[in-house]
């Protein structure tokens, strides 16, 4: 109950600071997502260093006002409390506090001390929470936030408004819930923000069932506590839904997180998503830039290696610009099944998605595991770069399943989606299951989007991960047959072909044939009146 009723007050406080902003002439502006995610980056760091703090120093939450405790103490003092607070607290300055900008927000020039405030503690805090461009730029937590007040003679209202907003409540008595809270403030937090807003690059965010699958699969419950040390990578990673999601079934500080995203966009929400689920010693590896043209992560000149890799990557788009610099020698082992073309015509369908699936396979540890979401016709493709991505994780015996969801998983894409499960090491059977008549079918906004329920997402895992073969569902198949089936990775095609047959006494069988033959007449008949019809209407035309 007290979760619930935190978890509203916090919606009502994100849903304040999106009004402030349309008040100010910011609604469904572009700026309008940086400066929620921010402001509520800034109370969220507040009130975890407030709860860190009393938690070390208990006579700091006696205090009838700690901040002012703080302030009072000694330099050495302050530093050797920040040493004990750890790496994933922010390092906050007694003039950081949301009750210091409180008491001055009557001060000449304020929206400047709100900025100058945000903007120090940015510094402050670069080393942790800085986000690295491809070209070793740093993208730094906070920018000046009035400033996307045009009118510059209402940046001071506009900062004053947020900063009366930020004291109402604090987030320190929800900081010991299960992170399952963090994932769901996380999507409200970035619900209007995180849709396809029909830039080259746009994201989408990844359904909660997609998600929940691919991770219970790749970490199963037998082995969950066992696993420790090992790196998980997305290349493109968005708001990091997939990547969190496996962190929590490892273990948050059993794993390392590296992403790359060509967004600057996603790649701040999804500092925002570690700095909310206890990941920040990730954060150095969170890369903003083209993971298929620049890939960041490397060990020494090689491409790195991980243990695990989840990815939902843009499936078309046009990368026509850089796809010659791709078909070169350099990258030629990285992509060993080939660069999509370029098309005559409709050159933004062109299928990036081969690529970051190449390169995945390319990107995994020897051992390692993967899951990734594919169009459902790469499952099926009778030739070209899709099959011979298929043939190569056949022939070299690093598949474990395929999963083919129900169409319209995703309400942003009517494309029917599959998960494609990638395993070094199983050298053993293949697991296909058509989950595509699951689910059931709402509507989203102007969308249509199919629902899965727990328990559907429950009966999926269990079946891949017990390699159970169910009728009409799931086939488990070994290397050999799907090679003699074209590589098809289609469950339907495995299937048993079922012929119902029924016992029929003389007369009955006698009496079906005349029915068949009358039909048969019947239909002979009617080819011959259309005919004469037909020859009719010609005599007409060739008359006039």
């Amino acid at each position: 109950m007290v979760t619930q009723q935190f978890e509203q007050r916090t919606r009502e406080l994100i849903d304040s600071l999106k009004a402030i902003c349309a008040a100010y002439g910011l609604g469904n502006d572009g700026n309008e997502f940086k400066i929620i995610t921010q402001v509520f980056l800034f109370k969220f760091l507040n009130d975890k260093f407030s709860y860190q703090a009393k938690k070390i120093r208990p006579d700091l939450a006696n205090a009838d006002s700690w901040e002012a405790a703080i302030a009072a103490l000694s330099v050495d003092d302050l530093d050797m409390l920040q040493m004990q607070m750890g790496p994933d607290t922010a390092r906050l300055k007694p003039e950081h506090f949301i009750s210091h900008l409180f008491s001055r927000q009557n001060a000449p020039e304020f929206a400047k001390l709100f900025d100058d405030t945000l903007r120090d503690i940015a510094i402050t805090n670069n080393d942790i929470f800085a986000v690295k461009t491809d070209g070793g730029a740093k993208i730094t937590l906070f920018d000046r936030v009035s400033e996307f007040i045009t009118d510059t003679s209402k940046r001071d209202a506009f900062c004053r408004a947020i900063i009366n907003k930020l004291g109402d409540f604090s987030f320190e008595r929800i900081f010991n819930e299960k992170y399952d809270f963090y994932a769901a403030l996380f999507e409200y937090l970035i619900k209007d923000y995180n849709k396809d807003s029909g830039g080259k690059y746009a994201e989408y965010y990844t359904p909660h069932a997609v998600a929940k699958i691919m991770a219970a699969i790749l970490i199963p419950e037998s082995v969950r506590g066992k696993i420790s040390n090992v790196s998980c990578y997305d290349p493109s990673a968005g708001s990091g839904t997939l990547l969190m999601n496996i962190a929590h079934a490892i273990g948050e500080q059993r794993c390392s997180i590296y992403s790359q995203d060509i967004s600057q966009k996603s790649s701040s929400l999804l500092r925002l998503n570690l700095i909310l689920n206890n990941l920040v010693h990730s954060i150095p590896h969170i890369i903003q830039g083209n993971t298929m043209l620049h890939p960041y992560h490397r060990e020494g000149m090689s491409i790195k290696k991980f243990d695990f890799i989840v990815s939902n990557p843009p499936f078309k788009m046009d990368f026509s610009d850089f796809r010659n610099e791709l078909d070169t020698k350099e990258h030629q082992e990285r992509f060993f099944a080939g660069v999509p073309n370029i098309p005559k015509q409709a050159v933004d369908k062109m299928a990036i998605y081969q690529l970051f699936l190449q390169h995945i396979i390319y990107s995994l540890k020897p051992g390692g595991k993967a899951a990734v979401v594919v169009p459902t016709g790469f499952i099926t493709a009778q030739s070209g770069i899709d099959k011979g991505i298929r043939q190569h994780l056949v022939d070299n015996k690093m598949l474990a399943g395929v999963v083919s969801m129900p169409s319209n998983i995703f309400a942003t894409t009517g494309t029917n989606v599959s998960i494609l499960f990638i395993d070094a090491s199983n050298t053993g059977d293949v697991v296909l299951i058509d989950a595509s008549n699951l689910g059931t079918k709402v509507k989203d906004g102007k969308n249509q989007k199919t629902l899965l329920s727990t328990d559907e997402e429950d009966r999926i895992i269990a079946t891949f991960n017990a390699k159970q073969a169910v009728e009409d569902f799931s086939v488990v198949v070994a290397y050999a047959d799907i090679a003699a089936k074209n590589y098809s990775l289609s469950a339907g095609q495995y299937f048993e072909v079922k012929i119902e047959y029924s016992d029929l006494t003389p007369t009955q069988f006698a009496e079906k044939l005349n029915g068949f033959s009358e039909r048969l007449n019947d239909l002979f008949n009617e080819s011959a009146v259309l005919e004469q019809e037909i020859k009719k209407q010609l005599a007409g035309l060739r008359y006039e």
